[in-house]
């Protein structure tokens, strides 16, 4: 009588074929979105052609509001571009401006600031028609380093540095930034929400931070923060991990101690909700149609500033995409009032 062997690699060879596969195309991809996270995160490039476009391409759908390049420098002696505003033939005499609204505005993580300029046009004829004649608004658009015509390569550190350079240029350079009172808006579209958090929570010392009682009266008042205005936010860069890889089995949400890049919004909140300066008023602008950031998102940030004791809203904007909301009319119009009650 015959016996039958039972042939253990046959059954064995296809499962560790496949782990010997699958582990070290995992273990590749993790390290290649560990080692170029910023070429991921930062796209300058997308679509092609972004950093050649030029501002005079899109004079005729600003009109009458104008945008001037300026170029200036972040504090590691990086040169970057802005896109400043004024609007024409309605601009009050420096001696005639009573109230003066700086806003900073830090765009997403691709393209370049040109083809923004219509959208933000809109708004800033919409806030000089409604305001009075004695306010005057400047939207001053930064474009971070390595992109649109700006020196250097995009890293959190290094964008951080040219939004601390973009405020002081508000707050120290722009006609009419010296009249009393000046406010100072942060406006951040996705990953631009992060920068403007960031830079806020820089500018806001610690209720115990010496450095606090250096300033005078003067210094104190121009380097508050008195709005945020965050379009499609996210919390951080490690919580968008979680979120879009909720599966504890796949092995990108558990990249966060590896990251370079954080832009957490969370922490910087709670650094400004701490500081002795007055806590600025938040606007959470959440599009229905986000296709890129969960709406979750939004919800928890505003869970976030209202367990600060922060003066929030959170607007969604009907049948807007990740990019559109200021381009929607009810987005436009939330904008707006928001940024308008400061002047």
């Amino acid at each position: 009588m015959q016996t039958r062997r039972l042939n253990v690699s046959a059954w064995v060879t296809p499962p560790l074929v496949f782990t010997g596969l699958l582990l070290p195309l995992w273990t590749y991809k993790c390290l290649m979105l560990v080692l170029f996270q910023n070429k991921i995160i930062y796209m300058p490039s997308v679509p092609p052609f972004s950093r050649s476009e030029k501002i005079k391409d899109y004079e005729a759908q600003c009109r009458p509001v104008r945008w001037e390049e300026t170029r200036i420098r972040a504090a590691d002696g990086v040169e970057v571009a802005l896109a400043v505003s004024s609007l024409a033939g309605s601009k009050p005499a420096a001696s005639e401006i009573q109230k003066h609204v700086a806003i900073v505005y830090f765009q997403g993580n691709g393209g370049s600031l040109p083809p923004r300029l219509p959208a933000l046009s809109s708004i800033l004829k919409a806030l000089q028609r409604d305001a009075p004649s004695s306010t005057s608004f400047t939207i001053v658009g930064l474009s971070y380093r390595g992109f649109w015509t700006s020196r250097g390569r995009p890293s959190e550190r290094g964008i951080g540095r040219d939004a601390d350079a973009a405020i002081h240029y508000a707050l120290t350079d722009l006609p009419a930034s010296d009249i009393q009172p000046t406010s100072l808006i942060l406006w951040g579209q996705s990953i631009g929400a992060g920068v403007a958090t960031s830079a806020a929570a820089a500018i806001s010392p610690a209720r115990n931070d010496a450095t606090i009682g250096n300033l005078d009266s003067k210094q104190h008042r121009r380097s508050q923060v008195s709005g945020l205005l965050l379009e499609t936010p996210f919390v951080s860069v490690r919580a968008m991990l979680t979120t879009i890889y909720p599966q504890k089995w796949l092995p990108y949400r558990y990249l966060g101690p590896f990251l370079r890049n954080h832009w957490d919004s969370r922490a910087a909140l709670k650094k400004i909700a701490s500081s002795p300066m007055s806590i600025p008023k938040v606007l959470i602008l959440q599009a229905a149609n986000d296709e890129l950031v969960p709406n979750t998102q939004s919800l928890d940030l505003e869970g976030v500033c209202r367990d600060l004791q922060m003066e929030v809203q959170r607007k969604v904007v009907p049948n807007a995409l990740h990019t559109e909301v200021a381009t929607k009319a009810e987005g436009r119009r939330a904008i707006v009032n928001f940024l308008g009650a400061f002047g």
